[in-house]
Formats: C-alpha cells, sequence, structure tokens
C-alpha cells in the first residue's frame, strides 16, 4: 500500500552531479516529511536532508551543506535529491524514507522512528 522507490544512482566521477528521485505511492506528501539516508560499507546509517511536511523547510547534515539540495515536487508525490561536487566520501546506499508529520525524527536526521523506507539506490563516486 505504501511505497517508496529510489531512482537515479549509478557511478559519477569526482566533481559531478546526480539527482536521485524518490516517487511515493500510498499517500501523499503532505502529511508525511520526507528524508534522504545513506549508508556506506562498514559505516552506521547517517541522515544526509530532509523535507518538511508542512511547509517545506529542509535541513543537511554539515558534510553536504552548499552541495546537495533537497526538494519536493508534490504533482508528481516525488521528492529529489540533487547531489553537485560528489567525492569519494559520498558512495553510500541512499534511501529515502517518510515520516509521518506528527514524528519528529526527520527534521533532526535521526533513522529511527521514520515509518516507511525505500529499498536504497547505489551512488559510486570514484574516477
Amino acid at each position: 500500500q505504501v511505497q517508496l522507490v529510489e531512482s537515479g544512482g549509478g557511478l559519477v566521477q569526482p566533481g559531478g552531479s546526480l539527482r536521485l528521485s524518490c516517487a511515493v505511492s500510498g499517500f501523499i506528501l503532505d502529511y508525511y516529511a520526507i528524508g534522504w539516508f545513506r549508508q556506506a560499507p562498514g559505516k552506521e546509517r547517517e541522515g544526509v536532508s530532509c523535507i518538511s511536511s508542512s511547509d517545506g523547510s529542509t535541513v543537511y547534515t554539515d558534510s553536504v551543506k552548499g552541495r546537495f539540495t533537497i526538494s519536493r515536487d508534490k504533482a508528481k508525490n516525488t521528492v529529489y535529491l540533487q547531489m553537485n561536487s560528489l567525492q569519494p566520501e559520498d558512495t553510500a546506499v541512499y534511501y529515502c524514507a517518510a515520516e509521518t508529520s506528527y514524528g519528529s525524527s526527520c527534521v533532526f536526521l535521526r533513522g529511527n522512528g521514520m515509518d516507511y523506507w525505500g529499498k536504497g539506490t547505489l551512488v559510486t563516486v570514484s574516477s
């Protein structure tokens, strides 16, 4: 019923760009905050960015500020993550996740408490 599907991952050279998409079905974006999380091999999952369900405000982890941009298209029920100036340290499986508007996990980039998760898309940054 509720489904989040990521796409747009792939191989890119350092300094390059990718745009990830998170297509949402089963609910509309008005009632859920959407976050992007990533997990690199041997590393813990970390929050990357989140966009609010109410006013569309955004938050980013320090390591991606100025390089990544999260946005949403309500007509398409899709959330995007534009990634510029990619570096090898950005290599990871990227997941999108949804949280009800009553929650407070997404705004603090905490994965625990997110209600629904996609299966992930792999981003590899290498020359």
